[in-house]
């Protein structure tokens, strides 16, 4: 899982980013056309951005830069964060209209916190087209990660999208392995490596 690394601030406005393609579903059917992502960090945050090129079916609730439990009913684009030496780790949902949800989990599907607490300081920025097109990022604090879940070489992380809500695509970026859609695999998330941002 390549996170791009940028000496400079990243900001929405200015926000150029390489995109990775997710092609095919969690079942092996061609998406069309594919959702894309890219991880990118400058000194200060983490911003993961998601797009996809069809109109998205948001949560009824969702508003921009507002925290939102339950996008996943809906589409999302989704990124894991995980501590391999403790197990612990962060999930960040991202509704295409910038709403966004998170949580901190000690092991598979098991939460920190029984209830819902926003996280500090993150950032969330969208941009729908008349087409149904979308763009959403999402900027994290590096200090928060860190302290969470120890954020650095040896993190693991995946990106997932759900698309076409209400007949849910499940979308993985790392291999997940097969049976019924589970994205609550950190054992199984790809390790990060760091490369510099293309100029």
């Amino acid at each position: 899982m390549t996170i791009f690394t940028s000496p400079r601030p990243l900001s929405w406005g200015e926000l150029d980013l390489p995109l990775f393609g997710v092609t095919r579903d969690w079942h092996g059917v061609p998406v069309e056309p594919a959702a894309g992502f890219s991880l990118a960090m400058d000194d200060r945050r983490l911003w993961f951005l998601a797009h996809h090129r069809r109109p998205a079916q948001l949560h009824p609730k969702a508003r921009p830069g507002m925290f939102q439990a339950e996008l996943w009913l809906h589409d999302v684009a989704e990124l894991f964060i995980a501590d391999p030496v403790s197990g612990r780790y962060l999930e960040f949902n991202l509704s295409p209209n910038g709403a966004w949800w998170s949580c901190e989990f000690k092991g598979p599907r098991e939460r920190e916190e029984e209830i819902d607490i926003a996280m500090p300081e993150v950032a969330t920025f969208s941009d729908m087209s008349a087409d149904g097109s979308w763009v959403a990022a999402m900027a994290l604090p590096l200090d928060l990660l860190r302290a969470r879940v120890d954020f650095g070489k040896e993190t693991h992380a995946n990106v997932t999208f759900i698309l076409e809500s209400p007949a849910q695509r499940f979308l993985t970026a790392g291999n997940l392995g097969e049976g019924e859609p589970d994205f609550h695999q950190p054992s199984r998330f790809p390790q990060v490596t760091f490369a510099p941002l293309p100029e």
